[in-house]
């Protein structure tokens, strides 16, 4: 009978172990890189440098997947051992990521603090993009219909990969502040040297909401909220109208979320840009009852607080914003103008720039007189996007055809 022969290490066909050990060496050579010569600079493949390098990858990929695929490195390059090793390093290196703070330029001697400008990250995305491109071509190549949730899926993760690495190179971020019935275009960077943007955006109204506050019994001598151990508050909650804080007894006998002052010791509800929730409470403790406003203020007006004794005293904590919101034009180059609101978390996107509301004036709160504005210009998302679709559309068609299979194979037993 034929014995089975012991295949050494660097025998065709590759398995998992020289997969393994490329992959390692691939990445050690990116460390020792990135301690001789520094971090990589992904700027220096900014256009039209990056719309080379993308014709190049395409054409690499396709002449290797058409006219080398019966080569046995290639079949190993693109296969299931390989592509494992690459993306087990992926998320090796995406680990490292996870659990070291990352910063804009690596300070670190093998670039762990910024791990997607490292030439480990590098290299192995290049690999992983190479190898997945001469695959997806060299299943193109014996084309099945059958296959069509693979070749969206592949070719899908393909574009979301080189899109938004070739891509970062030309991304642009800036922050605008733009005051209340004014148009700006200009923006500043840390030198405070001023730059022109094709975008411009004209602020009629800035506002945002709060949370309810919260009520903290203080100590007058020193301000700090009692008891000093472990400080005690009462969440106001128009649907909560009673509670325990530090020992008294709350009741909410009145809660105004905008309010103006009314008098010297009371208030009423009146929606504008300086009002401030007020509360009415009624307090009590050991057969002793405190009651009255109490209000945080504001720019626009004076606190008021609710003495308790002669060291103690009830007061309002700041409120969180809740959300804030910009009333705005907005103007491009190619002379579109849209009237929207841009919030927190809804952006809005016009001629590959994005805006998103960044900030406002925190000391002045709902009075802020401008409101700031995050710009990022990314020519490259309509394909990220792409490549994002195609990759879901290919997973629920190669879900959908395994189902079809499977109940094929119960049909048949």
């Amino acid at each position: 009978m034929p014995q089975n022969k012991k295949r050494n290490i660097g025998q065709f066909p590759w398995r998992y172990p020289e997969s393994v050990l490329v992959t390692g060496s691939f990445i050690l050579a990116g460390f020792i890189l990135q301690s001789v010569a520094g971090e990589f600079n992904f700027y220096l493949l900014a256009k039209p440098v990056n719309y080379f390098i993308t014709g190049f990858m395409v054409l690499l990929c396709i002449t290797l997947g058409l006219f080398c695929s019966k080569s046995k490195f290639i079949s190993w390059f693109s296969g299931v051992e390989m592509s494992v090793s690459l993306i087990s390093a992926l998320l090796f290196l995406s680990l490292i990521m996870g659990f070291t703070p990352q910063t804009t330029h690596s300070h670190s001697l093998f670039g762990f603090d910024a791990m997607t400008s490292s030439w480990a990250f590098v290299i192995i995305y290049l690999l992983t993009l190479l190898s997945l491109g001469i695959l997806t071509v060299r299943r193109l190549r014996h084309f099945q219909s059958r296959s069509l949730g693979f070749y969206f899926n592949h070719s899908g993760l393909w574009l979301l990969m080189l899109c938004s690495g070739l891509g970062y190179a030309d991304m642009e971020r800036y922050i605008m502040h733009v005051r209340e019935g004014e148009t700006e275009w200009r923006v500043y960077n840390d030198n405070n040297q001023m730059k022109e943007l094709p975008v411009a955006i004209t602020l009629h109204d800035f506002d945002m909401d709060y949370y309810p506050p919260k009520l903290a019994i203080i100590d007058l001598d020193n301000g700090d909220v009692l008891p000093t151990t472990n400080p005690d508050f009462f969440q106001i909650d128009p649907d909560m109208l009673q509670g325990k804080l530090n020992g008294w007894k709350i009741e909410v006998e009145e809660y105004i979320h905008q309010a103006v002052r009314n008098s010297d010791s009371t208030y009423q509800e009146v929606s504008m840009p300086g009002a401030t929730p007020a509360i009415r409470v009624r307090a009590t403790k050991d057969h002793i009852v405190r009651s009255g406003w109490i209000c945080g203020g504001n720019q626009a007006q004076l606190f008021m607080t609710l003495p308790l004794d002669d060291k103690t005293s009830m007061v309002m904590t700041v409120a969180e914003p809740r959300k804030f919101i910009s009333d705005v034009d907005i103007y491009t180059q190619s002379e579109k103008k849209i009237s929207t609101q841009i919030e927190v978390n809804k952006p809005v996107s016009v001629d590959n720039w994005t805006i998103y509301q960044y900030g406002y004036d925190n000391k002045a709160g709902r009075l802020s007189s401008y409101s700031s504005f995050e710009l990022v210009y990314d020519p490259w998302l309509i394909p990220v996007y792409i490549g994002i679709i195609m990759l879901m559309f290919g997973s629920i068609m190669m879900i959908w055809s395994g189902k079809g299979r499977k109940e094929a194979i119960n049909d048949m037993e």
